[in-house]
């Protein structure tokens, strides 16, 4: 039974490379609509996000409430429902699919650009100060750079969901590789399905490696020392 189930995989597997051999332009066309819509959603999500934080965190304590709530409701109003009400107001296209997905994307980036801010050291502010910096400088030379790694975190947090969640453009007619898991769904092909919700994980998975390696980098050398030490230190 095992070894009859191991067999079906393999074959479920072949079919699906077959499926991608013999489709290869129509799925390479998703795969590249589904980065774009992707990429789109994302950046506009990091400017929105970022600068929200940055503008609620200089507002002070109270702006907190504002944050929490956005970031709550993000989690909470599914994807889709926004993208169903901005094709009602709107038409079928990449337009709504692109609105749901900042919707989706912003509350990880905003929260975390928020909390990079006002978690800045008091001493640090207070010296930068003392050196004759602007509140403009402090905030670009200061503030940002030490909160970017916080930044970088949520942006990757937003890319995963985001590439994952791209999916459901397909339904609105925006493209991607939702447009192959669809075909699959219609027609009950299961190679069809997994040719198109493979490389979705694929994405999903490069998007989290690639915005790691940018968040590592993006974090100051004596910020990952202290990190490592303090880690050490609570294991030991």
């Amino acid at each position: 039974m095992d070894e009859a189930e191991g067999d079906g995989r393999v074959s479920l597997l072949g079919d699906t490379w077959s499926f991608y051999e013999a489709n290869r332009g129509f799925v390479d066309g998703a795969i590249r609509t589904h980065v774009v819509l992707s990429a789109t959603a994302l950046a506009v999500a990091a400017a929105v996000g970022v600068a929200l934080g940055v503008v609620c965190a200089k507002l002070g304590r109270a702006a907190s409430f504002v944050v929490v709530t956005i970031a709550n409701l993000g989690r909470t109003v599914p994807t889709f429902a926004i993208m169903a009400v901005a094709v009602a107001l709107s038409s079928l296209g990449q337009g709504p699919a692109v609105v749901g997905l900042v919707a989706l994307g912003v509350p990880p980036i905003l929260l975390n650009a928020y909390t990079g801010v006002r978690s800045v050291d008091p001493g640090t502010l207070e010296a930068s100060r003392g050196m004759g910096l602007s509140a403009s400088q402090l905030l670009l030379r200061v503030e940002l750079p030490i909160a970017t790694p916080l930044v970088f975190a949520g942006i990757r947090t937003s890319a995963v969901q985001i590439v994952a969640t791209a999916t459901l453009a397909g339904l609105l007619g925006a493209g991607g590789l939702g447009d192959v898991v669809l075909a699959g769904l219609n027609n009950n092909q299961n190679d069809v399905m997994l040719a198109g919700a493979i490389p979705v994980a694929l994405l999903a998975l490069v998007a989290e490696g690639l915005f790691a390696a940018v968040e590592r980098l993006a974090t100051p050398t004596g910020l990952r020392l202290a990190r490592r030490l303090a880690t050490q230190g609570g294991i030991s």
